[in-house]
């Protein structure tokens, strides 16, 4: 199975939205849960478990067994710290802090630094992060893949899975012009961190590779 990030997702009823992010078990390198970003409703992602996955579903979408109203019952993924420049989000006994974006910086009045107004004084931002089961990795399409001389290969197109283990990482490598998704067994990873995977192979021997065609949807 497939698991193009960004691939719509559909629940027994209808539709529900489409893949945004999904989190792993860095050491058993293994699927735990879906991020499912609604495309309607209050908007927010819910934490979906593999369990809920149908195996071998339909190429062109990941199929649940469960309704819209279940997956709308799961935990929500997203919180918001209004936090100083420079601090983190804070995790708990039961979560980890997944990917995290800045909202908001901070406006130096009367400088030459310059940014968006915040709602607090000099150095407060608005952070926006994803809680993930303690333990677990989050990675998204924007998520970075380097080699082993820590040169940047491209981003996380995708994941396969057999049953809930990885068996190949999805790599989206080139510019613009000439993208191409290549294949990787997840044996050539070496790390999996939120928000970035490292490789045991370099870059020249990524380039090596052989392209595989990713099915892509309109």
């Amino acid at each position: 199975m497939r698991l193009e990030l960004g691939k719509p997702i559909r629940c027994t009823d209808e539709a529900f939205g489409e893949l945004a992010d999904v989190v792993i078990d860095p050491i058993a390198k293994r699927v735990t849960h879906l991020v499912a970003q609604p495309s309607g409703g209050d908007g927010s992602a819910r934490l979906v478990p593999i369990e809920l996955v149908e195996a071998g579903g339909g190429d062109d979408e990941i199929l649940l067994r469960c309704t819209t109203e279940d997956v709308l019952g799961l935990d929500h993924v997203q919180e918001i710290a209004y936090l100083r420049l420079g601090d983190a989000p804070t995790s708990d006994p039961d979560w980890d802090v997944g990917v995290e974006d800045v909202l908001a910086l901070p406006y130096y009045e009367g400088s030459e630094f310059t940014g968006f107004a915040s709602a607090g004084g000099m150095g407060d931002v608005d952070v926006t992060y994803d809680h993930v089961p303690k333990g677990e990795v989050e990675i998204r399409r924007s998520s970075t893949v380097s080699a082993t001389d820590d040169d940047f290969l491209g981003r996380v197109d995708g994941f396969v899975v057999d049953d809930d283990h990885i068996t190949h990482l999805v790599l989206e490598h080139g510019h613009l012009w000439g993208k191409r998704e290549i294949t990787i067994p997840i044996g050539a990873v070496t790390k999996v961190e939120t928000d970035a995977i490292s490789l045991s192979l370099s870059k020249a021997e990524v380039e090596a590779l052989p392209s595989v065609r990713v099915h892509r949807w309109i």
